[in-house]
C-alpha cells in the first residue's frame, strides 16, 4: 500500500485555492476598471481592448468562472474527500481538471479583449473554448462521483447533495447553450434563433446563477459553517426538503429575465411564478445555515472567519428575496433595464458568492498547509469590514440609481411626452456610478489584504496532506461532518 493510499489528495485542492485568490484579485481588477469607465468614460479611449464592450464580460468570467469556479472545486474535492474518508480517485484526472480549466481562464483572459465573443451573457467564450470546457468538466464530473462511488461511509452528506447537482446541472446548460455551428476558428452561429435563442440563453443564464453560483457555493454552507461553529448543521431533515425543493424551482424561473419582450406572455409568467415560489426554499437554507449557531452566538465576537459565513448567509436572504420580488411583472416594470439589476446580481455576488468564499478559503489554507490558523487573524478582521462597507456602498448606490432610473424614464407629461430625455437620466446617476466605485475599490482591497495573508501563511509552513483516520463502522451521519 503506498502513502498516498493513506493520505487525502490536498495538492489539487492546494492548487484550486491558490488560485481562487489570483483570478479573484485580477477579476474584480477588471470590474473596477470598467465600473471607473462608467463614470469617468474617457478612461481607455482609443485602445479597443480597455473598451468596456470588451472587458465587460471579462469581468463577467474572471469572477464567475475564475473565481467563483476555482473555490468550488477545491471546497468540493476537500468536502468530498473529507465525508467520504476516502482519497480522490484518480489524482492525475484532477490535476487535468486543475490544468484545464486554467488553460480555460486564460483563453478567456485572451480571446474576449480581442473582441472574440458569442454575444450570450455568461456564455460569450467562442466554440474551441466550449469544447475544452467539455472535456475538463467531464474529467471533474468523473472525479468527483467516482469518488463518491468508492466511499467509506455509507451516508451522502449534503453538502455533496449540492455539489454534485452543481456538476450535472451546470453540465447540461453548458451543452445545449453552446450548441453553435462553427464559422471559422473563432466565429460561430448559435442554433437557435430569435426568441428561442433568447429562451435558451436565460434558461441557462439564470440557471448559471441558480446551479454556478447558489447550489455549489451551498454545498460550502452547509459544510464549513457546521465545521468553523463546532456544532451539527441546525436541521438534517431541512437540509434535504431545502436541497430538492431548490434543484427542482430553479429550472424553471429563467423567463423572468425576459418580461416586456417578444417572449409569450404565458411563458413570462410561468418564471414569475416559478421565482416567487422559490423564495421558500431559499430562505430555508439561509435559515438552516443561520441557526447551526444556536448556542454559540458569542463566537461571532471574535471570529472574523464565522463572521464571513454568517453575513453571507444575509446576503444569501436577502437577495433571494429581491431577484423574486423584481421577478413580478409591475415590479419589473420599474426595474427592468435600470442599475437596480446590477445592485441585485451584485448583492448576491460580492455578498453571498465573494463572502461564503472567502470565509471557506480561510478555513481550508491553513490545514492545507499545517498550520493552525491564518497567519494574520487581525488582516481577517481588516478584510472583513473593508469588503462588507465596500459592499454595502456598491449595492445601494446601485438600487437608488436604479429606482430613480425607472422613475425617471416613465415620468410624463400632461401631453403624454416623456419628461426627462435619456441622457438627463445618465447624467443624474454619474454620482451613484462614483460611489459604485469607491465600493468596489473597497471590496478588490479586502482582497488584496486576503492574498497578502494567504501568501503569508503558505510561506510559513509546508504543503501537507492529511492522513485519512479509521472510522467506526457504526458511525451515524449527526457524526460525519463533525468527524470530517
Amino acid at each position: 500500500m503506498g502513502s498516498t493510499d493513506l493520505t487525502y489528495n490536498y495538492k489539487v485542492v492546494r492548487q484550486f485555492s491558490i488560485a481562487a485568490v489570483l483570478w479573484g484579485v485580477v477579476g474584480m481588477l477588471v470590474g473596477c476598471w470598467i465600473a471607473a469607465q462608467l463614470a469617468w468614460p474617457t478612461l481607455g479611449e482609443g485602445i479597443e481592448w480597455l473598451s468596456y464592450g470588451r472587458l465587460r464580460p471579462l469581468h463577467t468570467n474572471a469572477v464567475i468562472f475564475a473565481f467563483g469556479g476555482c473555490a468550488l472545486f477545491g471546497t468540493s474535492y476537500y468536502v468530498v474527500q473529507r465525508t467520504c474518508n476516502v482519497r480522490l480517485i484518480s489524482d492525475k484526472l484532477a490535476a487535468f481538471h486543475f490544468w484545464g480549466w486554467q488553460a480555460v481562464i486564460v483563453a478567456a483572459a485572451i480571446t474576449l479583449p480581442m473582441g472574440f465573443t458569442q454575444g450570450k451573457e455568461y456564455a460569450e467564450l467562442e466554440w474551441p473554448i466550449d469544447v475544452l470546457i467539455t472535456f475538463v468538466w467531464v474529467a471533474y464530473a468523473v472525479v468527483f462521483f467516482g469518488t463518491l462511488a468508492i466511499r467509506k461511509v455509507k451516508h451522502i452528506y449534503v453538502a455533496n447533495w449540492f455539489y454534485g447537482a452543481f456538476i450535472i446541472a451546470v453540465a447540461l446548460l453548458h451543452i445545449v447553450n453552446s450548441a453553435a455551428m462553427p464559422a471559422g476558428m473563432w466565429k460561430s452561429y448559435s442554433a437557435y434563433a430569435g426568441v428561442q435563442d433568447a429562451m435558451v440563453q436565460w434558461w441557462y443564464g439564470h440557471n448559471a446563477v441558480g446551479f454556478f453560483l447558489t447550489a455549489g457555493f451551498l454545498g460550502m454552507m452547509y459544510y464549513f459553517i457546521p465545521k468553523q461553529v463546532g456544532r451539527p448543521v441546525y436541521s438534517y431533515r431541512l437540509s434535504i426538503v431545502h436541497f430538492w425543493a431548490l434543484i427542482f424551482t430553479y429550472m424553471w424561473a429563467g423567463p423572468h429575465h425576459l418580461h416586456y419582450t417578444a417572449l409569450p406572455d404565458w411563458t413570462q409568467s410561468i418564471g414569475m411564478v416559478f421565482s416567487l415560489i422559490l423564495l421558500a426554499p431559499s430562505w430555508g437554507g439561509m435559515i438552516n445555515g443561520i441557526m447551526t449557531l444556536s448556542g454559540a452566538w458569542h463566537k461571532l465576537r471574535d471570529d472574523p472567519i464565522l463572521r464571513f459565513l454568517i453575513v453571507s448567509l444575509s446576503f444569501y436572504g436577502m437577495s433571494t428575496f429581491e431577484g423574486p420580488m423584481m421577478s413580478i411583472k409591475t415590479v419589473n416594470a420599474l426595474s427592468h433595464y435600470t442599475d437596480w439589476t446590477i445592485g441585485h446580481v451584485h448583492s448576491g455576488a460580492l455578498g453571498w458568492v465573494g463572502l461564503i468564499s472567502m470565509g471557506s478559503l480561510y478555513y481550508m489554507v491553513p490545514r492545507l498547509f499545517g498550520k493552525e490558523a491564518m497567519h494574520s487573524k487581525n488582516a481577517i478582521e481588516i478584510h472583513f469590514w473593508v469588503s462588507t462597507i465596500g459592499i454595502v456602498l456598491y449595492i445601494t448606490a446601485m438600487w437608488i440609481a436604479g429606482v430613480m432610473q425607472g422613475l425617471m424614464w416613465r415620468e410624463l407629461n400632461a401631453d403624454g411626452t416623456l419628461t426627462y430625455t435619456f441622457v438627463e437620466s445618465v447624467k443624474a446617476t454619474y454620482p451613484y456610478y462614483v460611489v459604485r466605485f469607491f465600493g468596489g475599490l473597497l471590496y478588490v482591497g479586502g482582497m488584496l489584504v486576503m492574498a497578502w495573508n494567504v501568501w503569508m501563511t503558505a510561506k510559513g509552513g509546508k504543503a501537507v496532506d492529511a492522513r485519512i483516520p479509521a472510522l467506526p463502522a457504526h458511525m451515524g451521519l449527526n457524526h460525519v461532518a463533525a468527524h470530517a
